[in-house]
Formats: C-alpha cells, sequence, structure tokens
C-alpha cells in the first residue's frame, strides 16, 4: 500500500464550484490510499476559494483538510504541488471552456480527467427518479415539484434530494435536512439555497442536502420509499437514476450539445421533454427536438408549458417595473431575462427599469462579469453583504413595483418600500402523450 510520506501517491488538483468536486472528492478519493488531493480550486461562486476542505469530512488521510484555491492559480499549483491529475468537476460551462483547463493541466505536466456515472453515482436502496437539464433554467425544479405531488397523490413517500450548494460552514452541513422555513433560516441559506429549497417545503416535501451524499442518501432512504433528485446546473445526478427525465429549453433551442455535462446529459436520458412550448416558437421547438434526436435517438420526446402567473397583475400595469430574475438562469445560464420580463410585459408594465442606473458596486460586478444580462436584476444573495446590497439596488431605483421572478419569497429577507409582486412559474403538460405517462407506466413496474 502507497505511503504518503514517500511521496508514491498520485497528486490531484479537482478543478469545482462547491459542489459536484466535493461528492467525487468523498466518493472516490476519501479513502483511497493511492491518491493524495492536493488541492480543490473554486470558481462561479463568490467566498469559496481561500477557504479549506474540513478533516471533518476530508478523513484520516487528511488530518489538516484541504486548502480551496482559486481557479486562476491552476498552473502555480500543479507547478508548486508537482501535481499528477487534474479532475474537472463542475457544470454549466461550454465545452470549448473544459478543454481549455485541459490544456491549461496538460501543459503544466498533468493529465486531465473527467470522472464518470459508474464511478460516481451512488446506489440507492429505494427506487429514485432523476430530473436532469441540458443548461441552467430549463425548468427541471418545477417539473421536480410537479413530480413530487403526483408522487404524493399516488400514495408515496417522498424525498427530494437536491444537488448540492453548499456555501457555508462545510462540517456543519454534512447533512442538511429541511422541512420548514425555520429550518432555512437556522441554516442561514443563500438566496439561492432559498430559490431551490423553498418551494418544495411549501409543498410539504421534505428536503435533503449538504456535502456527503453517502450520509445524506442514507438518511433519506429511512423517511421515504421513493426519492427524487433534483439536479443543479447540467449536471448528472449523484445517485443512480432508476427513471431519468431531462430537460430541454426550447428558448434555447441550439444549446442541446454545445455545455458540459449537459449533453452528455441528454444522451443517458431515459425521457427527454421539451420544456417552454408555451414560449417558444413552432420553429424553435423543431429546432430543440432534432437537437434531442440527434444526441439520443431512442429516448421519447414529451413537450412541457411552463406558465407564468404574477400574484397581482393589475399592481404591475401601468407602472415603473423592475425585474428580479432567478440568478443562476440570469448568470451562468446564459439567459438575458428570464420569467419575470415575460410576465411584466404581458401584465401591460409601462416601463421597464434599468437595473444597472442603481446598482452598488457589488450589484455592478455582477453585471459585468455576466454582460449578456439585460434590463432585469439576477437575485444575487451569496451573503449577507450581496443580499444588502441586492437591497439597496432596488431601494435606489425608479421603480415603482417590483416583479420578483425568484421562486422564494424575497420580501422576508430584505427591507424595500417598493411593493414586490411575485411571478411564479410551474409545470404543465404541452402534448399527448405528456410526461405523466412515462413516469405512471414507471410506477406501475413497482408493484
Amino acid at each position: 500500500m502507497p505511503d504518503k510520506t514517500t511521496g508514491d501517491r498520485r497528486r490531484v488538483v479537482i478543478l469545482g464550484a462547491a459542489g459536484r468536486d466535493f461528492h467525487d472528492f468523498n466518493v472516490v478519493y476519501r479513502n483511497d490510499p493511492a491518491h493524495d488531493v492536493v488541492a480543490f480550486t473554486a470558481t462561479q461562486i463568490p467566498g469559496i476559494a481561500g477557504r479549506r476542505y474540513p478533516p471533518e469530512l476530508a478523513g484520516a488521510l487528511y488530518p489538516d483538510g484541504i486548502p480551496i484555491l482559486a481557479e486562476a492559480a491552476l498552473e502555480t499549483i500543479c507547478r508548486e504541488q508537482r501535481v499528477d491529475d487534474v479532475v474537472f468537476a463542475y457544470s454549466d460551462v461550454p465545452h470549448e471552456h473544459v478543454m481549455h483547463l485541459g490544456s491549461r493541466a496538460l501543459a503544466a505536466g498533468a493529465d486531465f480527467l473527467l470522472l464518470g456515472p459508474r464511478r460516481t453515482m451512488l446506489k440507492s436502496s429505494r427506487p429514485v427518479i432523476a430530473v436532469s437539464a441540458v443548461r441552467t433554467g430549463c425548468g427541471k425544479s418545477a417539473i421536480a415539484r410537479w413530480l413530487s405531488r403526483r408522487l404524493r397523490d399516488g400514495g408515496r413517500q417522498v424525498a427530494v434530494l437536491r444537488h448540492p450548494m453548499p456555501y457555508g460552514d462545510l462540517a456543519r452541513q454534512r447533512v442538511q435536512i429541511f422541512a420548514s422555513l425555520r429550518d432555512l433560516d437556522a441554516a442561514d441559506c443563500t438566496v439561492e439555497e432559498r430559490e431551490e429549497y423553498e418551494p418544495h417545503i411549501a409543498l410539504g416535501n421534505v428536503v435533503f442536502a449538504g456535502v456527503d451524499y453517502a450520509a445524506i442518501l442514507a438518511a433519506a432512504e429511512t423517511e421515504a420509499d421513493i426519492i427524487v433528485w433534483d439536479g443543479g446546473n447540467n449536471d448528472f445526478p449523484f445517485l443512480s437514476p432508476d427513471l431519468h427525465i431531462v430537460v430541454a429549453d426550447a428558448l434555447r433551442p441550439r444549446h442541446i450539445a454545445t455545455h458540459h455535462p449537459g449533453e452528455a446529459v441528454a444522451r443517458m436520458a431515459d425521457v427527454l421533454v421539451v420544456n417552454k412550448v408555451d414560449a417558444a416558437s413552432s420553429h424553435d421547438i423543431e429546432t430543440a427536438i432534432e437537437g434531442l434526436r440527434a444526441v439520443n435517438p431512442t429516448a421519447p420526446i414529451v413537450r412541457a408549458a411552463s406558465p407564468v402567473l404574477l400574484d397581482d397583475p393589475d399592481a404591475v400595469r401601468g407602472r415603473r417595473v423592475l425585474v428580479i430574475e432567478d440568478g443562476p438562469t440570469i448568470t451562468h445560464g446564459g439567459m438575458a431575462f428570464g420569467a419575470g420580463h415575460v410576465a411584466a410585459i404581458a401584465a401591460g408594465a409601462a416601463e421597464m427599469i434599468d437595473p444597472r442606473l442603481s446598482a452598488t458596486p457589488e450589484i455592478q460586478a455582477v453585471f459585468r462579469a455576466y454582460p449578456h444580462i439585460g434590463m432585469v436584476l439576477p437575485a444575487a444573495g451569496y451573503g449577507a453583504a450581496q443580499l444588502q446590497a441586492l437591497a439597496k439596488t432596488i431601494e435606489a431605483s425608479t421603480a415603482e413595483i417590483v416583479v420578483s421572478a425568484t421562486p422564494i419569497d424575497l420580501g422576508r429577507l430584505i427591507r424595500t418600500g417598493k411593493r414586490i409582486v411575485r411571478a411564479r412559474y410551474e409545470y404543465a403538460e404541452g402534448g399527448t402523450p405528456g410526461l405523466a405517462a412515462y413516469v405512471d407506466r414507471f410506477m406501475r413496474t413497482l408493484v
């Protein structure tokens, strides 16, 4: 057995964004004496670099934990740490982005690796239905919510396992269970975490998340007889699915095979869903279907709608409106605007207010990082300072009304004198047969 002190372990860097990187380490490297993970790197999420993956999670081979460094320093890390393997472990980036990192790793003398489903998916003792997508913002969470309701109406006890977003105290977040809004408050959840957890809680679902998914899965299995995996970004599931539903966006019909690992996810799907057919042109819908069929010629393709409803459309009509959109969809999801903008226009807003005119320096930095964003405000809130900056940006705007299309009740988290009208979007079948037919067929195999 290789000894850590002799230097004959392969030295590894894992490129991540506080999600899959930790999972891949836990299931592949944590107890492997043949490898020495010398660092994680971080990108996409502010405030992660400069911390450590704690020894409580890293295991006996790493008594001091593992440093989390900035991805920009990759070449320096490879040189100073004599790195053998660079492992890519995050999602929703163009294929070209992945290979640029691969080129940097190769130029530094290291191998460049992608860990696949066979090595990283956990097997559950319960049936698993997974919902994934080819891009962030396709509408997979609305489908996961619809699915959980359908299963519960059929008499099933459902546990929702959510893709990780551990942005706080990692040791404390090893296993997280959210059954109420008080649980979210107690865990100091960010806006991004709340966007995913709060709508499930409102339905009566219990959400399981955190860092160590073997322990998270074990906790969920004691509470449920079926598990719904609600994926993050366009990643493939951490659990081996018995039914894998993959969602594409008819408003981004040419993004089927452009981003990693979304193309791989589309290729492994059991059922494909073309979502937002209620908002897309017939040409774009057909383009999305052709793109899906090119990478997966056997899975059935169903059409779905994503209707958006304002809580009070009369409050929006004829007013100056500032729109807040779901953060990840508008930032690394690549969309210039989302459901809130569409709903405000449809309700007859007199003027759309540009949030860049009142943005604080923290919010201006978000717009600089994602210059494709249009006249909408991403719901950035990875910490208290960023959340306060969001509130100041809203308050300093000339808007009369704020339309919030983030899935959470933003009014619980920020103070503003401006009225907030929520825009909510759900899943609706868009054709026959719909997704329900395939879910029901699968459920009959479990009887």
